[in-house]
């Protein structure tokens, strides 16, 4: 590959991320199930890729792809497809723990996101399956240790993890059959896809170029 076909692949593959984004937006507002299952296995590869060709960590290339296999499992109504999915973005919420490494948060952020998590789990606890109690306390953990801590990275990565946990809260009160805004199902991808977006920024702005 020429340097100059090099220098715009990194441009050219976050174009299609934010084509295949935009597809599939479109296709959950108007409830196009072929449009979503198209779009969506594409996403996060297209944005790992993208993350490979500016050199990005490996690690972050591990989250997103993770990811992959979480929106796969999570477009199949197969028994265990919900937990395997899961299981996958908790992978990757380990991934990006990694990757944030020491850096220092904020008490006060650490106690808010720790106060949330305890209060989303005490109103959703009795609505979820008993199969699926103990498995989402775990993963809801998992998840807010990460947002919490995707702070020290700064505003973009604190953003990210921030709609990481807002996404997965409106899919976990789906789950438990409790009260969901309008247009649910599009606001939890809007802002699942903005989490994985500003999460790679965030961590590519304060981490460029490494190989780790």
């Amino acid at each position: 590959m020429s340097g100059r076909a090099a220098h715009r692949l990194p441009g050219a593959l976050l174009a299609a991320f934010a084509l295949a984004a935009l597809a599939e937006l479109v296709s959950v507002a108007v409830d196009a199930r072929t449009g979503q299952l198209l779009a969506k296995p594409l996403l996060m590869p297209l944005l790992a890729a993208y993350v490979a060709a500016r050199g990005g960590p490996r690690l972050l290339v591990a989250a997103l792809l993770l990811g992959w296999g979480g929106d796969v499992f999570l477009l199949s109504s197969a028994d265990g497809a919900f937990l395997a999915g899961m299981g996958c973005f908790a992978a990757g919420h380990l991934c990006y723990l990694v990757l944030f490494g020491r850096r220092r948060t904020r008490a006060g952020l650490a106690l808010g996101y720790g106060l949330a998590l305890v209060v989303a789990l005490a109103l959703l606890w009795s609505g979820l399956p008993a199969e699926l109690r103990v498995p989402v306390a775990v993963y809801s953990l998992l998840l807010a240790a990460m947002a919490c801590r995707a702070s020290a990275l700064g505003p973009l990565a604190g953003a990210g993890g921030a709609l990481f946990l807002l996404s997965d809260t409106l899919i976990a009160t789906g789950v438990a059959e409790a009260p969901q805004p309008p247009a649910a199902d599009l606001w939890i991808m809007l802002t699942y896809l903005a989490a994985q977006a500003l999460l790679t920024a965030g961590i590519l702005r304060s981490r460029p170029r490494t190989h780790d």
